[in-house]
């Protein structure tokens, strides 16, 4: 048992997770995350630090939705990723 949080872990008692979805500028392509802090992973993105969009970046976050657990942010994140998903994810990408 650990008596002190994890390295790199804040320890606030309540924080909101988010779920994202980014623009490439290069390709025009889309990529769906999550995240605690947007304009961190929005910064790791457009450095490279993410493998899968490290050849795809600079990057704008064109949508975001805000959740207030981790598990709810990440099930949405799946589903967007999902094919059942997909039709969601373009309506959302249309409307912007």
């Amino acid at each position: 048992m650990r008596d002190r949080p994890w390295p790199g872990r804040l320890t606030v008692g309540h924080m909101s997770h988010f779920v994202y979805i980014l623009r490439s500028l290069k390709d025009n392509g889309y990529y769906v995350g999550m995240s605690a802090d947007l304009n961190k992973h929005l910064e790791y993105h457009n450095k490279g630090r993410v493998n899968s969009t490290r050849n795809r970046k600079p990057f704008v976050t064109i949508y975001r939705e805000k959740y207030t657990t981790r598990k709810e942010a990440r099930e949405r994140e799946k589903y967007l990723k999902s094919y059942q998903g997909a039709k969601e994810k373009l309506n959302i990408i249309g409307s912007i």
